[in-house]
């Protein structure tokens, strides 16, 4: 059985179970759509032809992703004009998978969700697994925890350590310049002050007689 639907302009057949690419509908993953606009319904020898739809009829599907189609380029030059346009263009569509074709006005029935089981029910044996496992996971993370204030006094410690020396390099160095200066001073002699020359008191210009 197979029935023509159409959605976004188009015209699509489709059977159940198929995947069809549409003009993006609204929902996530996992939402149910259905499709009252169908043409034709086509079931073995026995054919339904709408005018210019099938009463009572639909087409259920789920979705499966929010995708885009292949990039399309439109170039467009006009000659001796020094003119060009170039645009790259991308269709967003949605797939969807056909899950039932409905007649006679049946209403379509709801997705059974697997995430939460029913009242009564034990939970999924994966699941009791897993809360097990985290279980002894948080017991064994909470000693480290525990040790955490000792190990960053011990970080703290050692940091001050290990800037101790580089805070006490500059006073060094000025210890030991101040301490140059000073014997350099205490070592060189003074230059005593030598006599005035007989040439000196001659006067400027004047003749020895």
């Amino acid at each position: 059985m197979f029935a023509v639907i159409k959605t976004g302009g188009k015209q699509y057949k489709v059977a159940a179970a198929d995947k069809i690419a549409v003009m993006t509908l609204e929902g996530e993953a996992g939402a149910q759509v259905t499709f009252a606009e169908v043409l034709a319904l086509f079931d073995g020898e026995k054919s339904d032809i709408g005018a210019p739809r099938v009463a009572g009829a639909s087409v259920v599907g789920e979705i499966v992703e929010q995708t885009r189609g292949p990039k399309v380029v439109a170039f467009k030059k006009r000659r001796r004009k020094n003119s060009r346009r170039k645009r790259g263009h991308r269709q967003d569509l949605t797939v969807v998978r056909i899950t039932q074709i409905l007649t006679d006005g049946a209403k379509p029935e709801k997705a059974k969700s697997a995430a939460a089981p029913p009242k009564g029910e034990a939970p999924a044996p994966a699941a009791a697994a897993a809360s097990v496992e985290a279980a002894p996971a948080k017991s064994a993370a909470a000693p480290s925890k525990a040790k955490t204030p000792a190990a960053k006094a011990a970080k703290t410690a050692a940091a001050k350590a290990a800037a101790a020396p580089k805070a006490e390099a500059p006073a060094r160095a000025a210890a030991a310049k101040a301490g140059k200066t000073a014997g350099g001073d205490a070592a060189k002699p003074k230059k005593p002050k030598s006599a005035p020359s007989a040439k000196t008191g001659a006067g400027k210009g004047g003749r020895k007689r």
